[in-house]
């Protein structure tokens, strides 16, 4: 006989399955549609299993209808930022949903602490000690706790860098790797003497340094290295689950909180490769790595053009590359530029776009704004695909990048973004560069292209200059 406990088990099993099929979609633009709908179906799932479950195990009337509550309020917060949210502001709605997962593992972690070790002559306490598991339960609260209050004060920071409500600058504060390494060795201690004599004071002093050192972390990270953070991010609020899904003993959602944070943890490493950044340095807090020293050379004058003169160089090209960046997607010019791309493709023009990995503040930022306006995606290339093309293409167009076309970065040892790969589009015949004002980029960088002989600006916001250059073709 099948019981509602071995049916929620089984549902368990095939949300897993389901989120594994949701990860391996997601890696591909065309499967991607397909992967975002087994990720819903498994959360569905496991959402009505765990209900399942917990009305077969006697809840109590109240506790039923808190239950439902919560999940009708969840369900409408979600629905509601997600339906109204631009692209422009994704990247900080993801750091704003990481703090929460962080804020549940604290929770939890809390909790757990409360039922037992709070409560050592209570059966749940009496039942773990008669197995020897309490050490293990008490290990189990205090990295949970840890992990989830880094990765909730993290996550606000992300979240208030990426909405500029704060600066995007790198906090640096005297003897900030001391203090990091301080805050590490303190909570290894805390933790063998919690696991040994559990008490209030060490879980309430875990807390408050996990708090700070989260802030810390997030807060000493540049601008220029934030889509790491937001990936890195990831990968923490997926293992502050699995520290819940341990507490809990919901096998599902260890299972879930390993799959985010082991392929988080692996995006991160990646992005850090493509970024030519220490893996251990970005996710230390940008340990080991100093400020550049504020640039202030006389890179001489920059050249101003206008639509009709990018459009005349357009009607005459032969090959186009597009590499787009954030501004792109903060004037929501994506629309544009994929009607642009078609009009210079009837004319036999061959068009391309150049795609930094960490273009945007999101990873995959661009893809998925050029895939919304229906750009084919084979003609979407990754920045090691297109990189030695540029210097036989005849122009090329700079919509909203900055920091990922920046000459710096190969030409100033000096700079903070030295050593960090960039599309070379200075190589290219001509390169016009959409921007608004001659402001540095988010890694507050200034960009030599700029003012280089064969680049020229088009001032103004990106989607009424690729209106105004369509107008003239």
């Amino acid at each position: 006989m099948v019981t509602i406990e071995s049916g929620a088990q089984a549902a368990y099993i095939v949300a897993a399955l389901l989120f594994i099929l949701a990860l391996a979609g997601l890696s591909r633009h065309e499967t991607a549609k397909a992967g975002n709908t087994f990720g819903i179906a498994g959360m569905a799932l496991a959402l009505a299993a765990t209900i399942a479950l917990a009305v077969d195990q006697d809840i109590s009337g109240p506790g039923l209808a808190l239950l439902i509550v919560a999940v009708l309020i969840g369900a409408a917060i979600g629905l509601h930022r997600a339906s109204r949210v631009e692209m422009t502001a994704m990247p900080e709605l993801i750091a704003l949903l990481h703090s929460l997962v962080g804020l549940a593992a604290v929770i939890v972690g809390w909790n757990g602490y409360l039922h037992v070790e709070a409560d050592l002559g209570g059966s749940e306490a009496a039942l773990l000690r008669g197995q020897d598991m309490l050490g293990i339960h008490s290990a189990e609260v205090f990295i949970g706790v840890f992990i989830g209050a880094v990765t909730f004060t993290g996550s606000i920071v992300a979240y208030l860098k990426l909405s500029a409500r704060i600066r995007s600058n790198p906090l640096m504060l005297p003897g900030k790797n001391i203090l990091n390494i301080g805050a590490l060795a303190v909570f290894g201690v805390l933790t063998a003497w919690f696991v040994i004599e559990p008490r209030l004071w060490p879980l309430i002093v875990v807390t408050v340094i996990a708090l700070l050192l989260g802030w810390h972390l997030v807060a000493s990270i540049g601008g220029g290295d934030m889509p790491v953070v937001v990936s890195m991010l990831n990968s923490y609020s997926g293992w502050a689950a699995a520290a819940s899904g341990f507490l809990l003993e919901n096998d599902l959602l260890i299972v879930t909180g390993a799959l985010v944070g082991s392929s988080g943890a692996y995006l991160s490493y990646i992005m850090c490769q493509a970024m030519n950044r220490s893996f251990i340095s970005v996710i230390a807090g940008g340990f080991g790595i100093e400020a550049g020293p504020a640039d202030d050379t006389d890179y001489g004058r920059h050249r101003e053009v206008t639509a009709e003169d990018v459009a005349k160089s357009l009607a005459t090209a032969d090959s186009v590359i597009i590499t787009p960046g954030y501004g792109m997607a903060v004037a929501q010019a994506q629309h544009g530029v994929a009607e642009l791309t078609r009009r210079l493709r009837e004319k036999g023009v061959d068009v391309r776009f150049g795609v930094h990995p960490v273009a945007g503040r999101l990873p995959g930022h661009m893809n998925v704004l050029l895939a919304e306006a229906k750009v084919p995606y084979d003609i979407v290339l990754e920045m090691d695909e297109i990189n030695d093309d540029f210097a036989s293409t005849s122009v090329v167009l700079v919509i909203g990048a900055n920091d990922t076309v920046n000459p710096a970065a190969v030409d100033d040892p000096g700079s903070p973004i030295a050593g960090m790969p960039v599309l070379r589009v200075w190589e290219a015949g001509n390169v016009i560069v959409f921007k608004r004002s001659m402001a540095s980029g988010y890694a507050g960088v200034q960009n030599p292209l700029f003012f280089r002989e064969n680049s020229a600006m088009l001032f103004g916001d990106a989607k009424d200059r690729v209106e105004d250059i369509l107008r003239v073709l």
